[in-house]
């Protein structure tokens, strides 16, 4: 009997539950996905201003809203999906008045357009494709779940913000689903990493809103929700071997 795919609502609540049941486990103890911040800040600096305001989606108890206020950012809005998150993080940082917190599902912000000058994740669509079996071939919900995440991004975005995206994808797998006309941004990539050539590199992603795309990325775009090419036929059949067609013709 086939397995019947749960609905995409009783999807989100699972995954909300999980969440849920995992930070009232580990408690507010930082955990980086892709290590701290540090790693990033090279490339990232030269994007962030210390008057701009910050929304840093899928915040998880990663230390980056803490360690951006430490750096002087004092208007940072972190918001996750999950309750139990977000109540440890608000008592872990009650010290921290720059920094303001919200129970908030990143695929449907509650924030007026244009509320922001940089929207920040690390790690956040990573996790919303984790499950995947195959980076070159996205599952639609998965699909789905990124663009309403970045058509939001792209909707509470100021003209001239920026949306910074920190992950380990690779550029031929990430950049097509940010490659998006309709989201009216820019793109282009750095990588980061420890300063060792031979280290695991990580990515930061930078879409500036307002700027066009580089054609070459609108068409990476374009392909993302083209249909799959159909199967190449079957190879003919190999001539028969002169040898073999001799015995075949032998009668016995």
């Amino acid at each position: 009997m086939e397995r019947r795919r749960a609905p995409a609502a009783d999807w989100r609540y699972r995954q909300r539950r999980f969440w849920d049941e995992r930070y009232r486990r580990e408690g507010a103890e930082p955990r980086e996905w892709l290590g701290g911040l540090s790693r990033f800040l090279p490339q990232l600096q030269p994007e962030l201003r210390p008057a701009d305001r910050i929304l840093v989606l899928g915040c998880g108890t990663s230390a980056l809203s803490h360690d951006l206020h430490e750096l002087g950012y004092r208007d940072i809005t972190s918001v996750d999906f999950s309750p139990a998150c977000i109540a440890a993080m608000r008592a872990r940082h009650a010290r921290c008045p720059g920094l303001r917190w919200a129970v908030m599902d990143a695929r449907a912000l509650a924030f007026p357009d244009a509320a922001f000058d940089v929207v920040m994740e690390k790690g956040t669509l990573d996790a919303l494709m984790a499950g995947e079996a195959n980076p070159w071939d996205v599952s639609p919900r998965a699909a789905a779940d990124v663009r309403r995440v970045l058509v939001e991004v792209s909707r509470v975005l100021r003209p001239g913000g920026c949306f910074l995206s920190m992950t380990f994808t690779q550029p031929h797998f990430r950049k097509p689903h940010y490659a998006q006309e309709a989201f009216g941004w820019s793109l282009r990539h750095a990588v980061c990493g420890d300063g060792d050539p031979g280290a695991f590199h990580y990515f930061l992603y930078i879409m500036r809103k307002g700027q066009p795309l580089d054609p070459l990325d609108v068409a990476l775009g374009r392909r993302l929700h083209q249909p799959p090419p159909p199967p190449a036929p079957p190879p003919p059949p190999a001539p028969p071997d002169d040898d073999e067609d001799y015995l075949l013709a032998i009668e016995l």
